[in-house]
This record gives structure tokens, sequence and C-alpha cells, in this order.
């Protein structure tokens, strides 16, 4: 009996030394993947932190710094995580094969669809246009109203909204017609071969100087630009503020129009003549 009795503590003493064992060692490695984990996601935390400042600072849409935070923290999750359970001695190896196997699978899946994402990432970084700009792309023409994941919003001028996903969008060529400050108005003024040449280039150049929205530098440019079957050709280039463009075109033709009434100058059109010519029989 006193046997059994030593017997049986000695294993007690034995399996006590094993757990003492096994709890020391895993346990300083679970606390280590677990500190591992913990300074990880706050170090993750402070980098789309500044990802989120910087790009804000920029003046990215609201949106896209959403997506792109949340991205690169999920990325940075899934870094950390992967690198917690390999200090505990598990191989990584299969849990990487498996999330590229399912990223792929994925990918192929929604090809079309994330190929939209990837063009909002571009947009992003590239800034080809931000909300508000007047842009003309895939044929159609409209200021930006927002910018998803997905796709981009444009308000026409007639106020239609058209929807263009990201990927067509900037598969072509963007015009952007506000991105800069100031724009050129390119007008052609017409008047017949018997008109004063001077005299109309003299009135064009007064409605023009006479045009608070019109900017004197640079100076504005009003040469002939062809000679054209009809008539005389006459080039008006004049620089504006960018959001102007519209009012200040329409201001200078009806201004024009009015000057060239009042100077007796014509504005000739395309006419046909006929000629009837009587035979005698």
């Amino acid at each position: 009996m006193l046997q059994k009795i030593e017997h049986y503590g000695d294993k007690v003493g034995h399996y006590t030394d094993l757990a003492y064992q096994y709890g020391t060692e895993y346990g300083i490695k679970i606390l280590g993947s677990l500190l591992i984990f913990l300074i990880g996601k706050w170090i993750a935390g402070q980098i789309v932190s500044l990802i989120k400042k910087g790009m804000q600072k920029t003046h990215v849409d609201p949106t896209l710094v959403s997506f792109a935070a949340n991205a690169t923290y999920v990325a940075l999750i899934v870094v950390i995580v992967i690198a917690a359970i390999s200090n505990l001695g598990v191989e990584t190896t299969s849990f990487v094969a498996v999330f590229g196997a399912a990223g792929l699978a994925v990918g192929l899946a929604l090809k079309d669809t994330l190929s939209n994402v990837g063009a909002a990432v571009l947009i992003i970084f590239f800034r080809p246009f931000k909300v508000g700009d007047a842009i003309e792309a895939s044929g159609v023409m409209g200021t930006v109203k927002s910018i998803n994941l997905f796709s981009t919003t444009l308000t026409t001028p007639d106020n239609r909204s058209i929807i263009i996903p990201n990927g067509a969008l900037i598969s072509g060529n963007i015009i952007n017609n506000t991105g800069n400050e100031t724009r050129r108005i390119d007008m052609v003024f017409d008047i017949d071969y018997k008109d004063d040449l001077s005299l109309a280039k003299e009135v064009i150049m007064n409605v023009l100087l006479a045009n608070s929205k019109v900017l004197l530098e640079p100076a504005p440019v009003v040469a002939v630009g062809a000679l054209a079957p009809h008539s005389v050709q006459i080039f008006a280039r004049p620089w504006v503020a960018v959001d102007t463009y519209g009012d200040t075109t329409f201001e200078i033709i009806e201004a024009v129009k009015m000057e060239f009434d009042k100077h007796k100058l014509s504005i000739p059109f395309p006419q046909m003549e006929l000629h009837v010519r009587k035979e005698e029989l």
C-alpha cells in the first residue's frame, strides 16, 4: 500500500513538473504572441491614422479615404495575426497558402468589380479630378458629384446624373476643365469681306477690355484667324478665372453682336444666288 502511494506521488510529481515546464514554456510564448498582437495593433492604428491625415490634407474624397484606411488596417492586422501565431510555433505556411487561394478565387470571381476598386485607388493617389471639378470623360461631360469605390457620379449642366464605373473612367482620356485656376476662351467672329477689318478688331478688343471678368494678364488676343469662303474670321482669345468661363462667354458674344450692329459690321451667313436666264425662242 505504501509503495502504491509512493508510486502515485511520483506520477503526480512528474505530471506537475511537466505542467510547470510546458506552462512556463508556452506561457511565455502566449504572452509574447499577445504582446505582438497588442503592440502590432497599436502600430497599425498609428499608421492608418497617418494615412488618413495625409489624404485629408490633400482633400481626397472622404469615401476613398475611408476605403484606403480600412483596407490598409485589415492588411496590417492579417500580417500581425500571422506573426503572433508563428511565435507560438504553429506552421503558418498553410495559412498563407489558404489566404492566397481564397484571394485568388475571390479575385477571379469579382475581377470586374475589383477593377473598379483598383481604379478608385488610382484616383486616390493620382487625383486626375476631385469632387466639384467639371470633367469630360467616357464621352460625357459634367461636374463630379461623388466618388465611391465602384463608380463616379457626374451631374450634367441640365441636372442629369451620369454614373460611370471607375474602371471605364480611367481607361480613356480625362479632360479636367476646372483643374487650373484660369482658362482661355476660344472665340471666332465672322465679318464680311467688305467690312472694315481694323474697326472690327478694335470693337472686339474694346468689348473684351470692358468686361471685368476678362483678365489683363495674360493679355487678350484679337487677330485674323482665317479667310473663309464667305467671311473673314477674327479669333478672340481672352483669359478668365475658371469659375467664370461660362458666364463670360455668353456676355462677350452678346456684347460683340450689339457692338457690330452699332458700327454697321455685318455677320455673313451662307447664301445662294439664283440667276434665271431667259432664252428667246
